[in-house]
């Protein structure tokens, strides 16, 4: 159906005042970032420096350990995603296909277990890490981490096998391949975009981490992540925030490209099984 001109204005003012709503946290960091310390207290502000303060970025990336913690976060970023996306595939495949007795409980029990806040996981992760000798090792993060992601990863990738016709597999194994075979060849392909948005989610939950990071490697700072590395910029006395506002943005930056790349398949993979 053909929109009138005033169904047209309402439609693209409305969208224009959303998007509005939406970047102007993220245009606010920026020109916080590019603010001289003594401009952030005048009034009324400015929305754009007369003097940015472009040296704020290049001080970050050349002398402080920003790029350290931002290779930090990545590795334990990809590290858990990685692991969880292993385990959680193999999970819900066999949730999805192979019906058994206590399945329904199993599957009902990693859904509880997603439901658990992340302040009750610590007292008995820190013990574990702890008697294992992995306090202060990125080890200790990347498992917490992929603890956090699996339950959910798994129960969204259930989903998305379920609607999927078992007529693939089943033409694959006539084919000559094997279950796993029909898995990696048939399953996997077609769930691209399920499998996309469900890794991306797991990468942005494990790269925004502070609580996990910051109680089991508070006494390791060449280990630290990005976002506790920040927290350490916000001094008892005075507080450069253009300093703040600058480094958060460059740990915003992986997971805007992220999703520049991945976008496509994010719509198709959350709404995987919706019809079903």
């Amino acid at each position: 159906m053909k929109r009138t001109l005033p169904q047209s204005i309402l439609l693209y003012t409305t969208l224009v005042v959303v998007i509005s709503v939406l970047l102007f946290p993220v245009y606010w960091m920026v020109i916080t970032s590019l603010a001289p310390s003594n401009a952030l207290r005048s009034f009324p502000p400015q929305f754009w420096p007369h003097n940015p303060q472009w040296q704020t970025y290049t001080n970050l990336i050349f002398n402080t350990d920003m790029p350290r913690w931002l290779l930090n976060s990545a590795v334990v970023a990809l590290a858990a995603t990685g692991i969880s996306m292993l385990v959680s595939v193999l999970a819900a495949y066999s949730l999805s296909r192979y019906t058994m007795k206590g399945s329904e409980a199993v599957g009902l029990f990693i859904l509880m277990s997603k439901m658990l806040p992340a302040t009750m996981l610590i007292i008995p992760l820190f013990s574990i890490f702890r008697n294992l000798g992995l306090m202060g090792s990125l080890w200790s993060l990347i498992i917490a981490h992929a603890t956090a992601i699996v339950p959910f990863a798994t129960w969204m990738l259930k989903g998305y096998f379920d609607s999927i016709p078992q007529e693939l597999e089943q033409a694959a194994q006539v084919d000559g391949c094997t279950p796993w075979g029909a898995l990696f060849r048939v399953i996997l392909p077609v769930s691209a975009p399920g499998l996309a948005a469900t890794a991306l989610y797991g990468f942005v939950l494990s790269w925004a981490d502070y609580l996990y990071a910051r109680t089991f490697l508070a006494n390791a700072a060449g280990n630290w992540t990005a976002n506790v590395g920040i927290a350490t910029f916000k001094g008892e006395y005075q507080t450069d925030w253009n300093v703040i506002m600058a480094a958060s943005l460059l740990a915003a930056l992986p997971i805007m490209i992220a999703y520049l790349f991945l976008q496509r398949y994010l719509v198709g993979g959350l709404t995987a099984g919706a019809g079903k």
